[in-house]
């Protein structure tokens, strides 16, 4: 009994032939042998999708076999069908680019697709307030620049070139090897003209026929206010010259920003810790707090305990994308050495009771008493 190749595919009696055409496809994908190597199953389903992709593919075939059950109408024979196995949709290669180059077009056009050069990555260091503030930097790198001289063809006036006879202009060339009933493709570069292309004719003397020249390349760079470590600049056409004549890659400067001394950030807003007085503490003071350009006057109210952290609005970093705000903390400093004298007159300002016994040290003292029976301030 002959094959039902209308059921190996999956399609009807009247199917079109765009609908065996994907019908082969999505098949000949989910059973490549490729995919599947060592199965013996898939290669034989794999086989059997293409002989009825030859049959139904061809219409003269295809009505054969309809009429007579033999797509060689009763005459014997497969013709050949089993044989190359990739008939009716223009033959193995470009079968292989569906499967496997996802639907991208042939090698050909490909090929001749001109690839962009690679970008250049280049740490930039930053002060705390340069960064802060903006700033204009001036630096030098090193890169292929691409020839101006021709254009980056490596070929004199960029006009002394032909296309390559022996990749025909692709830039790749196909070798195919058979192995039984599968053949396998292998794309290399051309030899003849490095995979570019074209065969210069007279090179370039500006760049010997690279198409590009070592250069070092100054640039100024406007730094935005707000840059902080991990953000970066993009200049494009300022990286690695082509290898194919495309566009230049692109410059990318990364800022590494140096810690302060004075301050700590977060995106916008500035930290900074202000160490004040046992007295200022106690009875309230103003102090100088610096900011990115200047210092302003803040009052510190009486009673300010060591940690406390005041908020101004607006004072932080100043940035196109904003305006952080100003964090102050502040930390009693207690004198390491006192003298005897100094001794006696904190003794005396301990013994004032409201003094000697915050709220804080009291709720402390009575719930160590409630536990312990002792109070924990009693010498």
């Amino acid at each position: 009994m002959a094959k039902d190749y209308y059921k190996i595919l999956g399609v009807d009696k009247n199917a079109t032939p765009d609908d065996i055409k994907k019908a082969y496809r999505t098949l000949a994908r989910k059973y490549h042998p490729d995919l599947h190597p060592g199965d013996s199953a898939a290669a034989e389903k794999f086989k059997e999708i293409n002989e009825a992709n030859e049959v139904l593919s061809d219409e003269k075939k295809r009505k054969n076999y309809d009429t007579y059950g033999d797509p060689n109408g009763g005459m014997g024979g497969f013709g050949g069908a089993g044989a190359s196995g990739f008939g009716g949709f223009g033959g193995f290669e470009d079968i292989f680019g569906d499967i496997f180059g996802g639907f991208g077009g042939s090698s050909r056009s490909r090929a001749q697709t001109k690839t962009k050069g690679e970008d250049i990555i280049v740490e930039l260091s930053l002060s705390f307030l340069d960064a802060a503030k903006g700033c204009r930097r001036e630096f030098s790198y090193n890169r292929n620049e691409p020839c101006k001289s021709c254009n980056s063809t490596g070929a004199k006036g960029g006009t002394a070139y032909k296309t390559c006879e022996k990749c025909g202009g692709t830039g790749q060339i196909q070798y195919t090897q058979s192995n039984g009933f599968f053949r396998s493709v292998n794309v290399r570069p051309c030899d003849e003209c490095r995979g570019t292309g074209k065969k210069v004719i007279e090179t370039c003397p500006d760049c010997k026929g690279k198409g590009f020249n070592k250069t070092t390349t100054k640039i100024t760079l406007d730094i935005p206010a707000g840059a902080d470590t991990g953000s970066y600049i993009r200049k494009a056409g300022f990286g690695e010259a082509s290898k194919n004549g495309g566009a230049p890659g692109d410059l990318i400067v990364e800022m590494k920003v140096e810690p302060s001394e004075l301050f700590k950030r977060k995106n916008f807003d500035l930290y900074v810790e202000v160490p004040i007085s046992l007295r200022t503490a106690c009875l309230g003071g103003k102090i100088k707090v610096p900011l990115i350009d200047d210092t302003i006057d803040y009052t510190i109210p009486e009673g300010t305990q060591s940690g406390k952290v005041f908020f101004v609005r607006g004072k932080g970093i100043k940035s196109s994308r904003g305006t952080g705000d100003l964090y102050i903390v502040v930390n009693v400093e207690i004198p390491s050495r006192i003298t005897k004298e100094q001794k006696k007159l904190l003794e005396q300002l301990e013994n004032c009771s409201d003094i000697k016994q915050t709220p804080k040290m009291r709720k402390y003292k009575d719930n160590v008493e409630k536990m312990y029976g002792k109070d924990p301030y009693e010498n």
